[in-house]
């Protein structure tokens, strides 16, 4: 089904991420792969028990010493891939282990693409299509709440609850499938009332689950944080005091900042994406113009809003213009210059600050994990998704549902009802990987890198 990797090739690569350290992974997995490793290494690496390791050097085709090492041999099905796969330590260096791979691929393996391991170990049954994708999102993790989703569905936790959904459609399935094709039969079911009720609770099973996305995804891909508000309100001065560094130029000229600055920040146990904009005003100036209107898009992407006013004059007509236009429910205000303030904010989500004298900054973190959250964070013991894929395929779980409980309703023939049963656990069974497309498989593991 799979064209893009060749699974009956042996291939390696270099498993550690590159540069300099201590030790270097080579890795090779396949039929072969104790063979080739064989032609290379100076040990009785055919004799080696599966799961031990073992101290020897490489050498090339010439018998030059490359480097020495320690292999480890782990002889299928016991292994990552489910394959025969050896392991090999180097020394860090890039050199010394890209000399190692050479060394290997010139003695029969093939250089391996992104995500071929773990495609494999997928391909093997070693792994459902959700622990695959959790792989990915566990060394993509940037905080420990993301870290902390990821091994949860490494662990299976997702794929059970989904395996759950499918049993109890299973077993509706078989009910209807029986009315279709004994119709005349007096056969002893549940009444129609107690089927519906049974999809009923699955679909808000189902729901719910689809719902934590909204959470999972702050998680996984970080909310966006921009910085908004007419010029010389100080945004510029409060994204260097919250990064810790200066990275925006700050100056007295208003107009300073033309473009977007992005820059990563961890507030709490959170990742963000902290976006500094342009000042809003009139302007003729083409450049701050455009600035200007990449502000305004950055504002209705944005997850959350810092609306930054300058609380040491009356509100400018550009500050009321934004205080009009922005999304309530996710804007901050942020008066600053409380140093010299002259204005007492009043509104609902006000602060007052100085990015001068960094005062009132721990006080705007707090805000800021309140807002997004606006509840408590999920406990260790609740199942999220992270993913766009398994929140589309479970909202179109629920639709069919619908359709069902509809039906049933309805008298609708068991013909139809059958079918959309059937779609819903199609689209289940894409989450985990059973009736999955190529096109869905390429997508996902294009993006690991190159040794997992």
């Amino acid at each position: 089904m799979y064209t893009q990797y060749q699974i009956d090739q042996t291939i390696a690569a270099i498993a550690t991420a590159p540069g300099e350290g201590g030790v270097a992974v080579i890795r090779v997995a396949g039929k072969q792969s104790i063979e080739i490793v064989a032609k290379v290494f100076s040990g009785p690496i055919h004799s080696y028990p599966s799961h031990t390791v073992h101290l020897g050097k490489i050498v090339n085709a010439d018998q030059v010493i490359i480097d020495e090492v320690l292999l480890l041999v782990m002889r299928a099905p016991k292994s990552y891939t489910g394959e025969d796969v050896v392991e090999i330590h180097c020394h860090g260096g890039s050199l010394i282990s890209r000399r190692v791979l050479e060394t290997i691929l010139a003695a029969g393996a093939k250089a391996a693409g992104p995500g071929e391991f773990t495609f494999r170990a997928f391909i093997h049954g070693k792994i459902d299509l959700v622990q695959a994708e959790a792989v990915q999102n566990l060394i993509a993790a940037k905080n420990d709440l993301a870290l902390q989703a990821a091994e949860q569905q490494l662990q299976g936790q997702l794929s059970s609850r989904i395996l759950s959904f499918q049993k109890q459609l299973v077993d509706i399935a078989a009910m209807l499938e029986a009315w279709v094709d004994f119709p005349e039969e007096d056969l002893e079911f549940a009444s129609i009332e107690n089927v519906i009720a049974r999809l009923k609770n699955l679909r808000k099973q189902i729901c719910y689950l689809a719902a934590t996305f909204q959470e999972g995804k702050l998680l996984q891909f970080g909310p966006t944080l921009c910085l908004i508000g007419p010029p010389n309100a100080g945004k510029s001065s409060l994204m260097n005091v919250l990064l810790g560094k200066e990275r925006a130029i700050v100056t007295s000229i208003a107009g300073t900042t033309r473009d977007t600055l992005e820059e990563e920040l961890l507030i709490g146990n959170l990742h963000f994406r902290l976006i500094d904009t342009a000042g809003i005003r009139e302007t003729k100036e083409i450049i701050e113009q455009e600035g200007i209107r990449r502000s305004k898009e950055a504002m209705q992407k944005a997850d959350l809003v810092l609306l930054i006013l300058d609380a040491s004059l009356p509100l400018c007509p550009y500050a009321n213009q934004l205080l009009s236009i922005v999304d309530a429910k996710k804007t901050l205000l942020i008066w600053n210059k409380s140093d010299i303030a002259s204005v007492i904010p009043d509104r609902e989500n006000s602060l007052l600050i100085s990015a001068k004298n960094q005062t009132g900054i721990e006080e705007l973190k707090q805000k800021i994990s309140q807002m997004i959250w606006q509840k408590a964070p999920s406990s260790k013991e609740e199942v999220l998704i992270t993913n766009i894929r398994h929140e589309k395929n479970l909202l179109n779980a629920a639709i069919s549902l619908k359709r069902v409980i509809d039906g049933l309703h309805t008298n609708l023939s068991p013909e139809f009802l059958s079918f959309d049963l059937k779609i819903c656990l199609k689209e289940l069974g894409e989450i985990i990987g059973h009736d999955i497309t190529e096109d869905i498989l390429t997508a996902i593991f294009s993006k690991f890198c190159v040794g997992k």
